[in-house]
């Protein structure tokens, strides 16, 4: 976790320890409405419709009869309520005094000839409820309309209209009930009962193709809008939602009939009028529930909603209501409208010097913790790295060669790698393998340190075994290896620093290397090759000889890199390999064939180096057909041809050294024969190439004799003993027949990506 976060975490605690928190004494809170609303032991539901006391299903259920509710399950599924006295189908009951119901649309329709079709006169009676006046309008709909709705208010009969009018659709205006399609008024206050007449001055003759039918009924307001489509036949649903009001009547006085329950009080309506003598229940302040049951009203828990109390602190329940009080340390009456809460002078000062040294006490506590733990985790992930990367395997071959080896590779630590590349500053190389770093020893003797872009943990066998065969080899044109780090997730190489490229560079990119320069290279290389096939004690073959791992220093000393592939080989053994190791058109084919591995693989990549050096090509010629890519095959066939100059660099070429490359070209040509007992050794080809180079440092250029008058016919000796041409395209041969080396190189040769 970072530093900062661990602060700012701590940061808070502290805060919130200093600050308090707001908190609560009271038990759980009641839910606002009681789920059950009915008497004990009562149905609560008809349908989707919840019946509350002091409505009920059935006897003992409901408080009087015209609270009495019929369930009707047998024409209806789901049961429906109706109201008994009354038969209305009821949608919801509300304890807050309203009654929703359902209603018949009152109508009068008309064909187009202006006879009655069809008409209805919808009414209901009701003794002790009331329309809303509140909550009701009275609607006609038409073009032709106007309609009655009749009733008792009191003793006394009431009767109002409204009419609609419009002498086309277009004029109709959704939304809008002013008389123009339809035509709204209020109800009055107190209505008892409830009959609806709808009629037509015209009989709709002059409508009738839009609007042949008057409707008109009494609809709760908040479920009404009105759309142009209700003027056609069959728009206008069957039935609207109407509001009932309901109240207690008694000829007691209401806190002597006890209808109300416990914790709960009679409610005169503010508005009361002749026509209204009843009551209604409402829980007290600080209850909620059901005022109409013996114990229906709960109490409200004020402390568990901050929107129900003012207070700052702490808030502590009681029935009914709620007490605030402050903190410990503070004073005051803990309200927001009142004086809140202070702190004590006394209390500030202790409080801010204990949150001042607690905070500082727990950052350095904190920080030196984070040290530890960053440090120790940084210690366990090297010690991971360094037994992943074999460091104890690697240690042990180390010791094995003590007193085999002037000077054994350093093993050094990650601190140290950070230190000579000054932290990884100056990256001199970037290519597909890794990355490699310019740095410095503390003797300021530059190195160059090699760091693989990936972890492949298969192949770390080659690792252990570049670093245990580079450090038995101490020769001049050998890289010297001086170290590793295995302390980091990818392992480290430490070498000497080679700063002029590689032999590939200089053949294919530069291209400015003199014909004695290519010789020296040649012999110098061929002399380290020599060297490690037959001058240790057990000899190593390097399995992976080509110009891209050939490195040059200032003066073009040659310098041979990359030992992961090589296997070190008894005297006279051959080494039997289950994979393959090497890079495509350097791969000796006799090895692609047997799987067997000997110092004549050796000799086969360097004999492709040489072809390089003569003919200023590279290995696999991208310019030509897939079957003639091959420069061992190509310089061969040209050879052969006694097109011998055609294929060589002609930058290299003139008349003075002419019989000197054919000599050379000739012991390429043997170091790349198929069969690898018909090569030479690498011993003989150094000796070879010494002897040319030291004729050429003097100024001689003869051949060896005969080589000039027999030149062709020796040329053809070589080629014809290992090799022929035909079509144009040159292709291996061995005793046994037939073996096609660039199909076998398709097939088996790959490149390991050094």
């Amino acid at each position: 976790m970072p530093i900062r976060l661990i602060m700012l975490v701590v940061l808070v605690l502290l805060l919130l320890l200093a600050m308090g928190c707001r908190c609560s004494t009271s038990g759980a809170r009641t839910t606002a409405a009681a789920h059950a609303q009915a008497k004990p032991d009562c149905p609560n539901r008809c349908g989707d419709v919840e019946i509350s006391y002091p409505f009920g299903t059935r006897p003992g259920c409901f408080l009087n009869e015209e609270f009495l509710i019929t369930c009707n399950d047998t024409h209806f599924k789901p049961p429906k309520p109706f109201l008994t006295k009354s038969s209305i189908e009821v949608v919801n009951i509300s304890i807050d005094g309203h009654l929703n119901v359902l209603q018949y649309t009152a109508k009068d329709c008309y064909n187009a000839k202006g006879y009655s079709v069809d008409s209805n006169l919808p009414s209901i009676t009701l003794s002790k409820f009331t329309v809303s006046n509140t909550e009701n309008r009275f609607v006609v709909i038409g073009c032709d309309s106007y309609a009655y709705v009749r009733g008792y208010l009191g003793e006394n009969r009431y009767r109002a209209g409204c009419m609609s009018l419009c002498d086309s659709f277009d004029f109709v205006t959704n939304g809008s009930c002013i008389g123009t399609g339809c035509c709204q008024i209020e109800i009055p206050r107190g209505l008892k009962g409830l009959e609806v007449e709808a009629s037509s001055f015209n009989n709709h003759e002059n409508v009738s193709s839009f609007n042949p039918c008057t409707y008109a009924f009494v609809v709760d307001e908040s479920q009404f809008h009105f759309t142009p489509s209700y003027l056609a036949v069959g728009g206008i649903p069957e039935k609207f939602p109407v509001v009932l009001d309901w109240e207690i009547t008694t000829i007691e006085i209401c806190e002597e009939a006890k209808i109300c329950g416990l914790n709960a009080s009679c409610d005169k309506p503010k508005d009361n009028t002749t026509t209204s003598s009843g009551y209604h229940c409402k829980c007290n302040k600080g209850y909620e529930g059901n005022p109409y049951l013996s114990d229906g009203c709960h109490d409200v828990n004020e402390c568990e909603d901050p929107s129900l109390n003012n207070c700052t602190h702490i808030c502590d329940n009681i029935p009914g209501s709620y007490t605030c009080r402050c903190r410990k340390g503070f004073r005051g009456d803990g309200r927001k409208d009142g004086g809140g809460c202070t702190r004590n002078q006394y209390t500030v000062i202790k409080v801010a010097l204990g949150v001042g040294i607690s905070f500082v006490v727990a950052i350095m506590s904190i920080s030196w913790l984070h040290f530890l733990w960053t440090r120790r985790r940084h210690m366990k992930l090297k010690e991971k790295f360094f037994e992943q990367n074999g460091g104890s395997i690697l240690q042990q071959e180390l010791s094995k060669l003590q007193g085999r080896s002037s000077e054994k590779a350093k093993i050094f630590t990650e601190e140290e790698i950070k230190t000579v590349t000054n932290n990884y500053a100056d990256m001199i190389g970037c290519g597909g393998s890794g990355l490699v770093y310019k740095g410095f020893l503390s003797n300021k003797t530059p190195v160059a340190v090699k760091k693989s872009k990936i972890v492949d943990q298969t192949k770390m066998d080659e690792f252990i075994n570049e670093l245990v065969v580079v450090s038995q080899i101490n020769r001049r044109n050998v890289v010297r290896l001086l170290g590793c780090c295995l302390e980091t997730q990818v392992p480290l190489l430490v070498y000497e620093f080679v700063g002029n490229g590689t032999l590939f560079e200089q053949i294919h990119k530069k291209g400015n290397l003199s014909c004695e320069r290519r010789l020296r290279i040649a012999a110098e290389t061929a002399g380290v090759l020599s060297y490690l096939h037959s001058e240790i004690n057990v000899p190593i073959i390097h399995r992976d000889v080509k110009s891209a791992n050939i490195l040059l220093d200032e003066n073009y000393t040659p310098k041979v890199s990359d030992f992961g592939a090589s296997k070190l080989v008894p005297t006279d053994a051959t080494q039997n390999c289950t994979v393959v190791q090497g890079t495509l058109g350097y791969v000796d084919p006799e090895y692609l064939q047997t799987f067997m591995l000997t110092d004549k693989s050796d000799v086969y990549s360097f004999g492709v180096v040489l072809l390089e050096l003569l003919t200023g090509k590279m290995a696999l010629l991208s310019d030509k057909p897939e079957e003639e890519r091959s420069l061992a095959m190509n310089f061969l066939c040209s050879l052969k041809h006694n097109r011998l100059l055609e294929i060589l660099d002609h930058r290299i070429v003139n008349d003075g050294n002419k019989q000197q490359l054919k000599v050379v070209a000739e012991l390429a040509a043997r170091c790349i024969s198929v069969r690898g007992e018909e090569r030479p050794t690498m011993k003989e080809v150094a000796l070879e190439l010494q002897g040319r180079l030291s004729l050429m440092s003097n100024g001689q250029y003869y051949l060896r004799d005969n080589v000039e008058s027999n030149g062709a016919q020796e040329t053809d000796y070589f080629t014809s003993t290992f090799y022929e041409c035909r079509d144009g395209i040159g292709s291996h041969t061995t005793p046994t027949g037939g073996y096609d080396s660039m199909q076998q190189l398709k097939l088996m040769a790959f490149d390991d990506g050094r």
